[in-house]
């Protein structure tokens, strides 16, 4: 009676309902999954580097604290890149220079930052080792966390108009300066992620970070000193040596630098924006063209587009 009225077929149907899935719809199961994974890796992707370029902005902003109490401390002296080397090298004490919890040999411009600010750069300061590794966060640019070299390092420093005290014929080259030099705090670049010499040079022959290395063209080689955009024949570069590359920004962040101004404000910003120009190659430009030239008017101090002083002949 229940086959003729169809109940068979009812509970046949009810069992196979309960059955895994076919090979088709796991197919179409996994399509979707992959599909909306290839959707979110992007976003999720550039919520990391929002959230390393947030973190590089406020390293910038507490290291910028130094560079206030730094001038208030030395009779309105702007800090200089580094103290010039008065003669004698690690041996002479003159050399040594406090950074909080001990000497260090010409200490670089964020370490003393980093000391005005409370902040030590170093466990063990050394008057003898000049490539010693920064600890702490605030030293390290997540995005570029392994350049850790107080000299490969990741910021760069606007020194040629700041305060150049590279000696030569015992000349510093623009230093001391003073604070009341400047005029636009809030337009004048202190420091921004640097790329050191490799910017100077062609795209394709760029090599990857070296810890100790010392190749111009090594990725954040020499690059705690930050050139402006514009730079002159006769301007000082990269690593004051004869025929060194000049250094320029990193666009590490989306293709935006984190960049810390002399009033304190830190900012994502695009490396034209800054004045920067590109070479067909990729090396950024002296000069940019006469449709589209560099210019260091954000570099300057006073909002105007002029060139650092020459090298002393």
């Amino acid at each position: 009676m229940l086959r003729r009225l169809g109940w068979s077929n009812c509970a046949k149907h009810r069992v196979g309902a309960g059955r895994g899935f076919t090979l088709i719809e796991l197919l179409v199961v996994i399509a979707v999954i992959a599909l909306l994974v290839g959707i979110l890796l992007p976003s999720l992707a550039s919520a990391r580097e929002a959230a390393r370029g947030t973190n590089c902005l406020s390293n910038f902003r507490q290291l910028a604290i130094g560079w206030a109490l730094y001038a208030d401390e030395n009779k309105d002296v702007m800090l200089p890149m580094r103290p010039g080397d008065v003669g004698g090298g690690a041996s002479n004490p003159r050399n040594h220079y406090q950074i909080g919890n001990g000497l260090k040999y010409r200490a670089r411009w964020v370490a003393t930052l980093g000391f005005y600010a409370g902040l030590h750069a170093f466990s063990e300061p050394s008057v003898e080792d000049v490539r010693q590794d920064y600890v702490g966060k605030v030293y390290h640019c997540p995005t570029a966390a392994e350049r850790t070299d107080e000299s490969n390092h990741s910021y760069g420093y606007n020194y040629q108009f700041l305060g150049n005290s590279r000696l030569i014929s015992g000349r510093f080259i623009n230093y001391p300066l003073r604070r009341s030099m400047v005029q636009t705090f809030d337009r004048t670049v202190m420091a921004a992620d640097c790329l050191g010499t490799a910017a100077g040079v062609a795209e394709a022959v760029r090599t990857s970070y070296s810890l100790r290395g010392s190749s111009s063209y090594g990725v954040g080689n020499h690059a705690y000193t930050l050139d402006p955009p514009r730079l002159a024949p006769a301007s000082d570069r990269g690593t004051g040596g004869s025929g060194s590359p000049r250094t320029g920004v990193d666009a590490r962040h989306a293709n935006r630098a984190s960049v810390v101004f002399l009033d304190g404000h830190a900012a994502m910003t695009a490396a034209a924006d800054l004045g920067y120009r590109l070479n067909p190659d990729g090396a950024v430009s002296d000069t940019g063209t006469s449709e589209d030239p560099a210019n260091n008017r954000l570099f300057s101090g006073d909002g105007t587009d002029k060139l650092p002083p020459d090298r002393p002949s």
